[in-house]
């Protein structure tokens, strides 16, 4: 651990500072370094990762054939109207746009580019503007489908991927009411207008457009909900569908430009699964060090009660969300966390939506929020001034956090209903 830390301040890359640590750490206990190797190939070796480089592709397919821009058109059919529809937009366009690329930063890119300059040219206050982008982004990693979700699988030996799934929609629905209600109250005390309306023969159009790519992520859910795929075989339909609606129908784009679909597609991969496999190997000696096993009984030692316990933990997720990114963050904090959060009482998928949440909302915190960092510069504005005036936006997202954490039934009812 301390090499590690050493090597992340030194600002080496997360995914090189698991590995070299992991060198260090099997020479000085004379380790076969060829197990260690061993194990970060092992850590690749699950069908269930096959679900992550068609999620990426499917979301890079319809974000690049123009599906954040139907999905914005879609909700300001639906709540456009209301003072500081604008907003409110922003918030639902987001919840469509989470269930189709399961990426915070994906979303601030795509709905962020459209309706922030929108709002500032409508008189929004431009850190209120990209306040309500970022926020509601955090949406985007819980709603399913999320690849960060199945890195968490991973991580904590194989939690049924549907289930997480499923635990994840009711909190990012909540998530997204409580923005909007903090949204609306916001818009209300500042004056903000209220959206344009829609021509009424524009919306059967703009209504069949938007479902169309919603129906991406309603093809991956129901068909690992009704045991018909896997989550693997759900995402390689999902990007069938994609690929047809966007070059077929939508036809925004050319298929030349599924190269630099495929590009994109496969850096981001590179980089979630060396992390996955530099990851195995760290866990591993982790394991071995019987770090996991300390964190529990240091942790249960510091107070008997589980409610200070779950509290602790989240405290801790939300102080390393600060400073880490989410995928390492997931690969290392799961094997420690994780027992301590099972032997106060917590199941593993309510820990997963738990712990997904907590680092969504390191996303948009200084000072490694690169979700934060891309709505800022979209917005031109300082760091600083978006981090003053996202109090407000932080205390919904903790009041829904600690719902989740306490109340267990808002991520395990829908697992026990749609998958026994």
């Amino acid at each position: 651990m301390g090499s590690f830390v050493l090597l992340l301040l030194m600002r080496v890359p997360v995914a090189l500072c698991l590995v070299v640590s992991s060198f260090l750490t099997g020479i000085y206990m004379d380790i076969d370094l060829a197990a260690l190797v061993q194990r970060m190939v092992n850590g690749l070796k699950s069908f269930s990762l096959l679900a992550i480089p068609f999620f990426i592709l499917a979301g890079e397919i319809m974000n690049e054939g123009g599906i954040s821009r139907r999905l914005i058109n879609l909700a300001n059919v639906l709540i456009g109207k209301v003072r500081g529809g604008l907003a409110m937009v922003n918030v639902l366009a987001s919840t469509f746009f989470g269930g189709i690329s399961g990426s915070a930063v994906a979303d601030v890119s795509s709905i962020g580019s459209v309706l922030i300059p929108m709002m500032k040219k409508q008189k929004y206050d431009s850190d209120y503007a990209v306040n309500v982008t970022i926020s509601s982004a955090a949406q985007g990693v819980m709603i399913p489908p999320s690849h960060n979700m199945i890195i968490y699988s991973t991580a904590a030996g194989g939690v049924s991927v549907g289930a997480l799934f499923m635990g994840g929609i009711l909190p990012g629905l909540l998530l997204g009411l409580a923005l909007m209600v903090i949204t609306y109250a916001i818009a209300i005390k500042r004056n903000y207008p209220k959206g344009e309306p829609v021509r009424k023969e524009e919306i059967p159009k703009i209504v069949r457009e938007g479902l169309l790519g919603l129906l991406t992520a309603v093809i991956i859910i129901g068909g690992i909900v009704s045991g018909i795929f896997t989550a693997t075989e759900s995402a390689a339909i999902g990007v069938v569908y994609a690929f047809i609606i966007t070059f077929f129908v939508y036809r925004d784009i050319p298929l030349s430009r599924m190269s630099v679909i495929f590009y994109r597609t496969f850096k981001t991969l590179s980089m979630v699964l060396f992390l996955i496999s530099a990851s195995s190997a760290f866990g591993w000696l982790l394991a071995l060090l019987r770090v996991p096993a300390m964190v529990t009984e240091g942790l249960l030692a510091f107070s008997p009660n589980d409610i200070v316990t779950l509290l602790l933990i989240n405290l801790i997720l939300l102080v390393l969300g600060m400073f880490m990114d989410m995928a390492p963050l997931i690969l290392i904090a799961t094997p420690i966390l994780l027992p301590v959060a099972t032997a106060a009482g917590m199941d593993p998928v309510q820990f997963g939506v738990v712990l997904i949440l907590n680092l969504a909302i390191g996303l948009v915190t200084p000072p490694v929020g690169t979700a934060m960092f891309v709505g800022c510069a979209i917005g031109k504005i300082p760091i600083e001034k978006s981090a003053k005036n996202m109090l407000p936006f932080y205390g919904a997202m903790i009041v829904v956090l600690l719902l989740i954490t306490f109340v267990p039934q808002l991520s395990l009812y829908l697992p026990s209903v749609m998958l026994d």
